[in-house]
């Protein structure tokens, strides 16, 4: 095991070296100069399209753009929001998340044209709308080896590892709370209910996730502002820890994180990506079997996703285990969140922070579960049709009980390397696209905003 875990840390040592970092950063930028910073100009525009009356001529079955929404934030805000942040934080040092906000304001651009191009090149397959990323790279960039890889890649990516990490997360929080709960046990709870979600389709996963992700979002929001506020002492000093940690992450904590700034920068944006997902091709296809009337609406409201995951929920996570001093702990992943609730409530009970990370991380990994699985299914249809759905179905669920068994470490590891090779192929379209997107926009404000 440990030879593994050294080879695949090698392989993402290259795949998310400077190189990846810049075709990150850089595709956003240049989506934040050439949209004329549409994340600031057109928030509140964005805001309206969630409550606006939406109109599609097409019949087939879909989404709501509400229900777009929660699909695709049901998908980023999970265990990357309370494992993965404490995990760049441990490794990164609290500068990580200074690194991590950047890539999200960047990657509010980023996402907003993946929600365009997705609306853009979608499709209808048996009376079902279907696309995303394999879809307008075929059918945008006229690659369908590209578009191939990328499938592939996405299925190994989210389908199978990354729902392994969401099973493993749960499991281990699970632990936690209920020490006696056997982990093999806690798998096969998860697969049962996520595969009685799946069998629903796309009607019965939109109706879950509009339905669980406002309740698990402020459960955990919640939560989180009584301890900042009951800490309040300790805001600003860790903010400043933020900041300054992002240039000198060893002066920050006083040495306790032997971090450099290449760490906070990769540890940040690479968890960031989990978290988010902007850029990494798999929020576009809740986005589209959106109905709406212009693809830029339901752009707009991609861009809603970020702020709530990293703007919101992300933040909440790390000023917790920042304010708590629960990063001079030595402990990482779900762990080290758990500590910091844990000390956070430790005026009201010891276990109640605990058990209340064990609960929302459930629903929090769980919901994307069942967003992973959807996009996973998407790109099985790209590649063999229906008839490849039900072999998938059965591989995702076999590895939702696997997964409460590995190693934690190992797992997160192998989920960045697959991430990894999933954005290439994306970016490249992103980049390629880049027209279409802006002349999407001008489109947009000719029709609606002029008018």
């Amino acid at each position: 095991m440990a030879n593994i875990m050294e080879v695949v840390d090698k392989i993402n040592d290259v795949l998310w070296g400077p190189f990846m970092m810049f075709l990150l950063l850089g595709t956003g930028l240049m989506y934040t100069i050439r949209l004329r910073f549409i994340q600031v100009t057109k928030l509140g525009t964005a805001a309206k399209q969630i409550f606006g009356k939406q109109e599609n001529e097409s019949g087939a079955e879909g989404l709501s753009p509400f229900q777009s929404l929660t699909t695709a934030i049901a998908a980023q805000v999970g265990t990357g929001n309370l494992a993965g942040v404490a995990t760049a934080i441990a490794s990164g040092g609290p500068g990580a998340v200074f690194w991590m906000w950047l890539s999200a304001f960047l990657g509010m651009g980023t996402i907003f044209s993946e929600a365009v191009l997705a609306q853009l090149f979608n499709e209808e397959r048996d009376g079902v709308l279907t696309g995303g990323p394999a879809y307008y790279i075929s059918k945008g960039l006229k690659s369908k080896f590209l578009a191939g890889f990328f499938a592939i890649s996405i299925v190994m990516a989210l389908g199978i590892m990354g729902n392994i990490v969401q099973s493993n997360s749960i499991t281990t929080a699970v632990k936690n709370a209920i020490p006696t709960i056997p982990p093999i046990l806690v798998g096969i709870i998860i697969a049962i209910l996520a595969g009685m979600i799946f069998i629903g389709g796309i009607s019965r996963i939109g109706s879950f996730t509009e339905k669980v992700v406002p309740i698990m979002a402020a459960l955990y929001i919640l939560g989180g502002l009584a301890i900042i506020i009951m800490n309040i002492d300790m805001l600003l000093p860790s903010l400043k820890m933020i900041v300054y940690g992002a240039f000198n992450p060893r002066a920050a904590t006083g040495g306790l994180i032997g971090a450099t700034i290449k760490e906070s920068i990769r540890y940040g944006v690479a968890r960031g990506l989990f978290s988010n997902e902007a850029g990494m091709g798999s929020t576009p296809h809740a986005h589209a079997v959106a109905k709406v009337n212009h693809p830029v609406k339901q752009g707009l409201i991609s861009m809603l996703g970020v702020i709530v995951d990293t703007g919101i929920v992300c933040t909440i996570t790390a000023l917790v285990i920042i304010m708590t001093g629960a990063l001079g702990t030595g402990l990482t992943g779900p762990e080290l969140t758990q500590e910091g609730f844990r000390l956070g409530f430790s005026g009201i009970t010891s276990r109640f922070g605990v058990q209340l990370i064990a609960v929302t991380l459930f629903f929090f990994a769980f919901s994307t579960i069942i967003g992973w699985y959807f996009f996973g299914e998407q790109n099985i249809k790209y590649l063999f049709g229906n008839k490849g759905v039900l072999f998938y179905r059965v591989l995702v669920l076999a590895g939702i009980v696997v997964g409460a068994l590995l190693d934690v470490e190992l797992v997160w590891s192998l989920a960045d390397m697959f991430n990894a090779l999933m954005v290439i192929p994306n970016l490249i379209a992103l980049v390629g696209l880049s027209s279409l997107v802006v002349k999407s926009v001008k489109d947009f404000s000719q029709k609606y905003e002029k008018r």
